[in-house]
């Protein structure tokens, strides 16, 4: 019987990476891993196969298949807080430009200027659009009567982990699919 995982090339097999409690590592970006780093990680007892491809990878004395879903042996403690990245900004934000909804051609946005004073910091910065980027300029948005969406707050990593739970990404393997908690009929 002909089955799809056989004839794949081992670099198109990454394996889901589950903490010790079995939940993903991360969800945006997921947490997955090329078949090299889980082959390793499972000979060193990291991890424990969950689930695996079909597609086996052969050495003169072992054949494996390769794992599809680990899960590590020790509780990594994910941090409360993120680091304040681009992406991550983007993500908080939803992708979306938070003076007009659009989301194309997003840039990042001091709420404050930073010729007025204005840091750069979670609560001082949010996604915006070029366009409205540069009708804002260098002014508040009450200056630019451009009222914001949502008012920027530092978020927690639950809160980064629950908005990245809303952009699945375009391939799931379906031995990942009781790990993972999108609804497989929203991503249409």
């Amino acid at each position: 019987m002909y089955h799809p995982d056989l004839i794949r090339h081992p670099d198109s097999c990454p394996a889901l990476v589950l903490n010790a409690d079995f939940k993903p590592l991360s969800y945006y970006p997921l947490s997955v891993w090329p078949w090299q780093t889980a082959i390793k990680a499972v000979f060193l007892d990291r991890v424990n196969i969950v689930s695996h491809y079909e597609r086996e990878i052969c050495s003169p004395s072992a054949r494996i298949k390769l794992p599809s879903v680990i899960a590590l042996r020790q509780y990594v403690r994910p941090s409360q807080f993120p680091a304040f990245t681009r992406f991550n900004l983007f993500l908080r934000d939803r992708f979306t430009c938070q003076y007009c909804g659009s989301p194309s051609d997003l840039t990042f946005d001091h709420v404050i200027p930073r010729a007025q004073g204005g840091r750069t910091t979670w609560e001082n910065v949010c996604t915006a659009c070029a366009p409205c980027n540069l009708k804002k300029g260098g002014r508040t948005p009450r200056e630019a009567g451009m009222p914001l969406y949502v008012q920027p707050i530092r978020p927690t990593s639950w809160h980064l982990q629950e908005n990245g739970r809303r952009f699945p990404p375009n391939y799931l393997h379906e031995t990942w699919h009781d790990w993972l908690y999108w609804d497989v009929e929203l991503e249409a």
